[in-house]
């Protein structure tokens, strides 16, 4: 088996002066940054933008980091491999590596002590195109065991444990609140009509699918569903379906409503046209986002309901992602309004309104979280770009919120998370008596069921 299949390493028993590893790698951008990256955070008060773009700060990072990584990074995985300790490095450095360079690094076996186990390696990191970038020697305990086994999951720029299963959390919550009778609106597609069943399969919800009943049956069909023990009720098509369903919530019956193939505006007019299913507060939607390498869950409003809010919609926005985040067990969520800039200009009227939202927070009009904007999306998710740019805020770099300036910009960004970053989403519609799970075609069905799961998680708390 080749030695990319595989991990051996060299035990000092089986340890030879002059044997030999190397590595090659072409120099990138993405290579130096986490460097950068390092400095700005050990340094406390990061480092300021001019440095960080100055190739002789980066080239000295280069060299102290990049390449004795590399020679380290070969110590440790191939020469003498997995099971070594370093013991001393002692290395001279000379010419700086730059992006573009194909760095090389080497190590040589110098000397063995079988006795102690120490080994010394003679080292050296050159550029191809000419020149020493380091050079020195590394002494190293050897392992004692030998390590001969097939290759595991790739770890790339991912954190050291698997990350924390997010959306499987928020059903467990969900779960122990108990199930929900829900009414399915037109699950008369496999998607929609899966994503019910798993989440009644779930034990988060009872469902009482609405819709054309010998569609529903077809599409049960389809999918292979056994659905005799689940209530139906007919309709004749969507717009009736949703009066069915926004009847059965005014009246108590249902406790949450869940989007199957209908067009979201129909859904929602038949909600906000039932007497006693209006909220106090506008109704409005959110996402919430299981965004790999971000430390926690993000919410992203508003992306699907209000297409212009202005302040006073806005505040009825992050009211809503307020209530939802506290039922998520965030006890004082961060919420950052977004901008395209963190300082109020007239030229940009999302800064305007962002000021006007942070002002009824300070005056206690929002209430249960920290809010503050404008923000520019990096100054509101990373505390690096934050401490770089001076802003001292308790939500720059660290929201749980994030509020869209209108719908256009809100689904671009919970779109991009999803498909760009890799994130998982649920979507909940909120401000009316009951929550609305608002499931898309694209869904999973980990993404359906966890959308059930924050109704699950709202249906007693949406005036919250």
């Amino acid at each position: 088996m080749s030695q990319d299949k595989t991990i051996q390493n060299r035990p000092v028993d089986r340890l030879k002066p002059g044997e030999r590893a190397e590595l090659t790698r072409e120099v990138g951008d993405g290579d130096l940054r986490p460097f950068v990256s390092f400095a700005a955070d050990v340094t406390g008060h990061g480092v300021d933008r001019a440095l960080a773009a100055d190739p002789g700060f980066r080239g000295a990072l280069a060299q102290g980091g990049f390449a004795v990584s590399m020679l380290v990074t070969l110590i440790a995985t191939r020469l003498p491999g997995p099971g070594m300790r370093l013991k001393s490095i002692s290395l001279d450095f000379d010419e700086a590596l730059v992006e573009g360079d194909v760095a090389l690094a080497e190590v040589t076996v110098a000397s063995v002590d079988e006795a102690s186990g120490a080994v010394a390696l003679d080292c050296l990191c050159r550029c191809e195109a000419g020149g020493t970038i380091a050079s020195g020697r590394i002494e190293v305990t050897a392992p004692s065991e030998r390590i001969d086994r097939p290759f595991g999951q790739a770890v790339a720029m991912q954190h050291a444990a698997p990350p924390p299963d997010r959306l499987e959390r928020i059903e467990e919550l969900a779960r122990a609140r108990g199930p929900i009778r829900m009414a399915v609106v037109c699950p008369v597609d496999v998607p929609s009509l899966e994503g019910a069943l798993d989440s009644a399969e779930a034990g988060l919800i009872v469902p009482v699918l609405i819709g054309p009943d010998a569609d529903i049956r077809r599409t049960a069909e389809e999918a292979g569903a056994d659905i005799s023990d689940v209530q139906i009720i007919d309709a004749a098509g969507p717009e009736e379906a949703a009066e069915i369903a926004a009847k059965l919530a005014s009246d108590g019956d249902c406790a949450a409503l869940m989007k199957g193939k209908l067009h979201t505006d129909t859904l929602l007019r038949a909600v906000l046209g039932m007497p006693g299913l209006r909220g106090p507060r506008r109704m409005s939607h959110v996402f919430v986002e299981d965004v790999p390498g971000y430390p926690r869950l993000l919410l992203v409003s508003d992306a699907a309901v209000n297409i212009h809010p202005d302040a006073d919609a806005l505040r009825d926005i992050v009211q809503n992602a307020i209530g939802l985040a506290h039922a998520l067990g965030v006890e004082r969520p961060k919420v950052a309004l977004l901008s395209a800039v963190e300082t109020v200009t007239e030229e940009i009227p999302s800064t305007i309104a962002a000021r006007k939202v942070r002002e009824m927070a300070e005056r206690g009009e929002i209430t249960g979280g920290d809010v503050d904007g404008p923000l520019a999306m990096d100054n509101a998710v990373s505390e690096q770009a934050a401490r770089i740019k001076g802003i001292t805020s308790p939500v720059a770099g660290r929201a749980d919120i994030l509020i869209a300036p209108d719908l256009e910009a809100g689904n671009i960004l919970a779109k991009d998370l999803d498909y760009l970053a890799g994130a998982e989403a649920a979507g909940i519609a909120l401000g009316a008596k009951v929550p609305i799970a608002l499931t898309s075609r694209a869904d999973t069905p980990r993404e359906r069921r966890a959308s059930a799961a924050l109704a699950v998680l709202m249906s007693d708390r949406n005036d919250d």
